[in-house]
């Protein structure tokens, strides 16, 4: 592994979730491999479980983490290449990153769409920029259009809380009082489409087709009823329009999910990256139920990270 931004990234996907399996039995086992290191992190937009969870991987693994979050830590950077910087950036991100190379082991970076420009956020030229002028791994802490990180988190969950040796995964959209990017569920669709013990349906209104290359080993089912029919486990997440894009075309309440929506799953086990708007995108009966994991999900954040820099670091 050289970097991490993506599923291709894990490469062996099977030896990478055994190590972080066996990694979460033995959490401080490995800290010879961050000893006398240094894991960095800059952040481009907020962030609670991301952050935290990448510090404690750090710890668990006997390295040192710094933090900065761009622009309000640090001076303003400016992204543009030729850029005549005689406006409000103080600092070029082709010296921001170098430096910032020198002062880590690894840079574990976060950026965000902008939901204007398509072609310049699927490009990820933020995310390219800082690959291209860091000197050290890079790991993506999420991009513009990926939430590496996140996904791998997801699928030690379902790896971990599995009953039979084959499940059936659904990704279902759900209502928001906000545009959101299709980071997660690209991500999710990313790594889910490729997991062979894994029957993968994603299901949302018509208009809300995510980017096909993602998207290729999944089932696509409009009816959300139908998509759940059996499933041992439903992750859910709204996310704004690709093809029209980062636009809000329907906001149907009727897709929150619910006891009702639940009830034709296997007693399937509920998934969300949080934060999750409750009462919104999912009623307090599914999230306050014995079969929510968003809480053991958000915990193998640390676990996901730090397998990740286990690889880079060793």
């Amino acid at each position: 592994m050289q970097n991490f931004t993506s599923f291709a990234d894990a490469g062996d996907y099977k030896a990478l979730l055994a190590k972080a399996l066996e990694i979460k039995q033995n959490p401080y086992g490995y800290q010879h491999i961050g000893k006398n290191k240094t894991v960095g992190l800059i952040f481009f937009n907020p962030s609670l479980r991301t952050r935290l969870s990448s510090v404690k991987a750090a710890y668990n693994l006997g390295a040192q983490a710094w933090v900065l979050n761009a622009g309000a830590d640090s001076w303003t950077l400016e992204m543009a290449d030729g850029a005549v910087m005689n406006g409000g950036t103080q600092e070029h991100i082709k010296e921001a990153i170098a430096v910032m190379s020198q002062y880590c082991d690894v840079l574990g970076v976060r950026t965000f769409p902008t939901l204007k420009d398509r072609e310049e956020d699927y490009n990820e030229v933020v995310f390219k920029k800082i690959m291209q002028y860091a000197t050290v791994p890079v790991v993506s802490l999420e991009s513009a259009t990926l939430h590496p990180l996140q996904s791998f988190a997801d699928l030690i969950t379902v790896a971990e809380h599995k009953q039979k040796e084959r499940v059936k995964v659904v990704l279902t959209w759900a209502p928001h009082v906000r545009a959101l990017p299709q980071c997660v569920p690209n991500s999710f669709a990313d790594w889910f489409s490729e997991i062979d013990w894994v029957d993968f349906v994603i299901t949302h209104p018509e208009g809300y087709e995510l980017d096909p290359k993602f998207t290729k080993g999944a089932r696509i089912e409009y009816d959300q009823q139908k998509a759940l029919e059996g499933a041992d486990f439903v992750q859910a997440k709204n996310w704004s329009s690709y093809q029209n894009y980062g636009q809000v075309i329907s906001n149907d309440p009727s897709w929150m999910l619910t006891p009702e929506h639940m009830a034709g799953t296997n007693d399937a086990k509920f998934l969300h990256c949080l934060p999750v708007r409750r009462n919104v995108e999912v009623s307090d009966a599914i999230l306050d139920s014995p079969n929510s994991l968003v809480i053991q999900e958000a915990g193998n954040r640390v676990f996901s990270m730090q397998t990740v820099l286990h690889e880079l670091l060793k």
